[in-house]
């Protein structure tokens, strides 16, 4: 099968389309012909070696996590899945797995049945950040109509479930976002919208409960400017550094720092899932072919666009 993998740490270019060997599926195991998979900003930290304490350095390694199709071939004690199934699915191993390829192996309760009105594209786009959303409002406690939320790069793929879920709480969210973003954060429920290539976040006058930097551009030092006395900034793009000493500084301040790690599984996705019964917007910007993998990445890798990037094979 076909696969996209590099056989280094770097740019787009260590990436290449390898002949990989068609896994098998173990006892729980469903073997998935993909049809989509998405691209995450997870992938380009790993394939440049930012994660390499988490991913190790062995390679090649294939790039991608989340991804769509068919099941093909279950596994002996796999039930409720059968051959020719829609699914969408996450590979088990986020650092060391990927999702590039023809086909993939996976554990069965790490896929779920693709919902009818979705594409396999909008399918392969929830797990990640999805999950990445559910688990930051767990993070956020006890939300209510007075809890101030300020959303920064509130549009990518990440953003389109968490001002989606956020809506449903009632909390008082201000999203930061390009002006070609303003119109999808006010459908997606922001009650302001702030767009930053005509104002600057950091030096207005109004404070927040909650901070949240999706775009990994903010940081909690210049988010502390905005931030109540006793508030949290939520990090779900860390350093690795910043992860050990994020708990030790949090002991010392009311300002916390809190780094959100998330993983797929069942009882997020049951909440994703019902939220695309209820309608939520999957935002797909721009879909992409598999022989356009390089064209693909480094177009992800820009940035500015919403909502998330797929490639179809």
């Amino acid at each position: 099968m076909k696969a996209i993998a590099y056989n280094n740490f770097g740019n787009t270019d260590v990436l290449q389309i390898s002949e990989q060997a068609k896994p098998s599926v173990q006892s729980n195991q469903v073997l998935v012909r993909v049809k989509a998979f998405s691209i995450n900003p997870m992938d380009w930290k790993i394939r440049k070696g930012e994660m390499k304490l988490m991913s190790g350095s062995k390679f090649p390694k294939n790039t991608g996590a989340d991804f769509a199709g068919i099941i093909e071939d279950t596994g002996s004690s796999v039930n409720g899945f059968k051959i020719g199934d829609e699914v969408f699915g996450v590979v088990k191993n986020l650092m060391k797995e990927g999702a590039s390829s023809e086909y993939v192996a996976v554990p069965s309760y790490l896929v779920w049945k693709k919902p009818e009105k979705i594409s396999f594209s909008q399918a392969a786009s929830i797990p990640v950040v999805g999950t990445a959303a559910v688990t930051a409002i767990e993070k956020m406690g006890k939300i209510n109509p007075q809890t101030t939320i300020l959303v920064n790069g509130a549009t990518g793929g990440f953003g389109t479930f968490l001002l989606q879920l956020l809506k449903q709480y009632g909390a008082d969210v201000t999203a930061v976002t390009s002006s070609k973003g303003i119109e999808y954060a006010e459908k997606w429920g922001a009650n302001k919208v702030i767009d930053y290539t005509k104002e600057n976040v950091l030096l207005q006058k109004t404070t927040y409960d909650i901070v949240i930097d999706l775009s990994g551009k903010m940081g909690y030092k210049n988010a502390k400017a905005i931030m109540n006395t006793k508030s949290l900034f939520l990090n779900p793009t860390p350093q690795p550094i910043e992860i050990p000493l994020s708990l030790l500084k949090n002991l010392f301040t009311a300002k916390k720092h809190v780094v959100v790690l998330s993983s797929p599984g069942t009882n997020y996705t049951n909440i994703l899932l019902n939220a695309v019964k209820k309608g939520v917007d999957i935002e797909v910007h721009k879909v992409f072919s598999f022989e356009q993998y390089i064209e693909a990445y480094q177009y992800a890798e820009k940035g500015g666009y919403i909502g998330k990037i797929a490639i179809e094979i």
